[in-house]
Parts: C-alpha cells; sequence; structure tokens
C-alpha cells in the first residue's frame, strides 16, 4: 500500500496545498476531498483555501458531506437521533450522486445542500451553488475515506483525497464548543462529545491510511 503524503499546514501558510491543487487544474474540473474526525478543523482548511483560490482568480465552489444529513425528522421516525453524525444518518448515494454530477456537468449550474448549525441544525437543500466556471470543488466530510459500501465509491470520483489530523484535545473542546452553541445543555453537549461525536472520530481515524495526503493542521 502506498503511504500518503504528510504536510503540515496552518491558516497562514496555506502556498504549499494551493499549489498542489492548481498542479492537478491542467486535466480540467478538479475534485478534491477532504476528510477527518469531528472537530479536526475540516471546515476551516476549506475555507481558507477557497479565499486563497479565488485570490488567486481560480473559480472554487465548497461542497460540505454534511448537506446530506439526514432530517431530524427522519432521524427520529428511524430512532437515530442519538446516533446524529454516524455513517447512517446521512444519505451517502445522495452525496455520490451530487459528486458524479460534479465530475460530468459543464454547462449548466449545479444546486448542493448545505446544512446550517445553531438554532436550525438541519440540512437546506439547493443553497450552494457550482457554477460552470467553478474549476476547483471542495468537497469536506467525516466519511470520504470510509471503506464500506457506499462510501468506499467516494475516492474514485475525487482527484485527491485528503485527511486532516490535529491534536484531539483541542478538538474535542471545539466540538463542545460547537454543540452549547448550537443551543444544547452542558450535559447534553458533553454527552454527544463523548458518546457519538468520540466513536465517530475513532472510526474516522481508521480510514487515514486511505488518503493521498495527510495534513497536520496546526
Amino acid at each position: 500500500m502506498t503511504h500518503p503524503t504528510r504536510l503540515t499546514a496552518s491558516p497562514s501558510d496555506l502556498g504549499h496545498l494551493v499549489d498542489r491543487i492548481r498542479a492537478l487544474c491542467n486535466s480540467g474540473r478538479v475534485l478534491i476531498g477532504i476528510s477527518g474526525p469531528p472537530g479536526s478543523g475540516k471546515s476551516t482548511l476549506t475555507a481558507a483555501l477557497a479565499r486563497e483560490l479565488h485570490a488567486e482568480q481560480v473559480g472554487c465552489a465548497v461542497v460540505g458531506m454534511d448537506g446530506f444529513h439526514l432530517a431530524q425528522a427522519e432521524l427520529d421516525r428511524l430512532g437515530r437521533a442519538e446516533r446524529k453524525g454516524a455513517p447512517d444518518t446521512f444519505d451517502a448515494h445522495g452525496y455520490l450522486a451530487l459528486l458524479r454530477r460534479l465530475r460530468q456537468e459543464s454547462t449548466n449550474t449545479v444546486y448542493a445542500p448545505m446544512y446550517v448549525r445553531g438554532a436550525v441544525e438541519q440540512p437546506i437543500g439547493s443553497a450552494v451553488p457550482v457554477h460552470p466556471s467553478d474549476q476547483v470543488i471542495l468537497t469536506e466530510g467525516n466519511y470520504l475515506l470510509l471503506d464500506t459500501t457506499p462510501w468506499n465509491q467516494v475516492p474514485g470520483l475525487l482527484d485527491e483525497a485528503w485527511f486532516v489530523r490535529t491534536d484531539d484535545d483541542a478538538r474535542r473542546e471545539r466540538l463542545l464548543a460547537r454543540h452549547l452553541a448550537g443551543g444544547k445543555t452542558p450535559e447534553r453537549a458533553l454527552a454527544f462529545t463523548d458518546g457519538s461525536d468520540a466513536a465517530n472520530a475513532a472510526l474516522v481515524a481508521t480510514t487515514r491510511d486511505r488518503a493521498d495526503v495527510v495534513i497536520d493542521w496546526v
């Protein structure tokens, strides 16, 4: 098995990652998947990369796997609400269909869903436009490298898959703060952070060696 390339990056030092993406752009639209445990900094890194690419006049769109969260009512119906964030609480086939369309579509705007945190905590459909001129698509989520059906089809639709690592204590604190900011009581926030979030993080950590690049996010 080929070992992933190891890189270090911080919000103020993204040039080498942007250069890596730009080097892939010669063959047309580029899809980069950014995976990692909950709270590892995937969204922060993705947003920073998008800003850098836009600054260099490279069309870029960000599509989150979290837009394919099942709605809360459906999680309640299925009895999965307390495991929200686990692999079976997403519409994985819907996410795959979007990636295929982004790979194939060249003349029409594609609209992707977006997950809204805070008081809403729900996916919103058709919220993110991906224009034909967007040469780079950054997609981030926990399970891009999971080796179970149907998630194992995701890497084949990407040009590269990256895995983000960070300090576990800092990651846990970010998750706890996120739950508190979303309106959970301290007790419920702790239960999610040390319960389903911790279990999901352990699962995602096992996927690291399937990445093309492992980024130590400082």
